[in-house]
């Protein structure tokens, strides 16, 4: 199903700004080791996704003032099994992939903020012909976080901007989280791009969770391909906002298992032309939204 014309555009709005976030999210996480996977099942569109994504950071301390530099790089796989025909040939698409190298600089700005900058250097490609020029993307954020933890509603404040290449825009996009312990057993976090509530038990092992987040890629395709009405796709993206219920198990305060079973509320898997438009739908029904995986986390 091809797309013409500006009020189809304005009338898919919403999902582009999921579109524009959801790829902001993944240079988001604040963890040293994540292991994880992710299974999005087959549904109408007869499209099933999985997502294998390993996540490596080492902070490296610069002086006694709590200056530290982080290096760290990310791997995403996603495996798609199609079971329904298409106007063309996908087979080039079956399989994508995103690697992130990261560089961050973090130091105290005063007794009560500190500044978080990060550069993200990105691969997002079928890979089909090695690497080309499209394939590279550019992520930057800087952000400044304020943390208090010795108070009896210990809370943490982030607000930044971040720029990532694959927006087509010349101008970069807001960050903000907000995160409060408000009772003992009881913690909420708002902002972009994830809103959860979070019941935590007496000994702090056992943490269930109501979530709503977005998520999604975007990926330049190698050998472009030729869709109905001679249009030409160059590059494919998801964007999904996922309400879940979760459940975490805490080894210690930061080494934990977790799992998520969610629904995508709003979910459209594009094929874009090269002027990023949309060229063909691949998968607009909403679906049943699985992951589980171990991390090592900074808080």
């Amino acid at each position: 199903m091809r797309i013409q014309g500006k009020d189809l555009m304005r009338k898919h709005f919403f999902g582009y700004l999921l579109y524009l976030n959801a790829i902001l999210a993944g240079a988001q996480t604040p963890d040293l080791v994540r292991l994880e996977y992710t299974i999005i099942p087959e549904n109408n569109a007869g499209i099933q996704t999985s997502r294998y994504r390993a996540v490596l950071n080492a902070p490296m301390k610069l002086s006694e003032k709590s200056n530290y530099l982080v290096i760290g790089a990310e791997y995403n796989r996603y495996d798609f099994n199609i079971n329904r025909p298409l106007p063309f040939e996908y087979k080039t698409l079956e399989r994508l992939h995103i690697i992130d190298l990261n560089l961050g600089y973090t130091f105290k700005w005063n007794q009560d903020w500190r500044f978080i900058a990060a550069i993200t250097p990105r691969l997002a490609s079928n890979f089909e012909l090695g690497i080309e020029n499209n394939d590279f993307r550019l992520n930057t954020s800087a952000a400044f976080m304020k943390e208090r933890k010795d108070i009896d509603k210990p809370y943490r404040f982030v607000i930044g901007l971040s720029y990532n290449s694959a927006t087509g825009l010349p101008f970069p996009l807001p960050l903000l989280n907000f995160n409060k312990r408000f009772h003992p057993n009881w913690s909420y976090s708002v902002g972009v791009p994830r809103w959860d509530f979070k019941y935590h038990s007496t000994d702090n092992k056992h943490v269930t969770q109501a979530a709503l987040f977005l998520d999604g890629y975007f990926v330049n395709i190698q050998n472009d391909i030729l869709l109905p009405n001679d249009n030409i796709g160059t590059s494919i993206s998801l964007s999904a906002l996922v309400s879940a219920l979760g459940y975490q198990y805490k080894f210690t305060n930061e080494i934990s298992i977790y799992g998520l079973v969610g629904y995508s509320l709003v979910q459209e898997g594009l094929i874009r032309d090269g002027s990023r438009n949309r060229a063909f739908i691949l998968n607009n029904e909403g679906n049943i939204y699985l992951r589980t995986g171990f991390k090592i986390g900074i808080f």
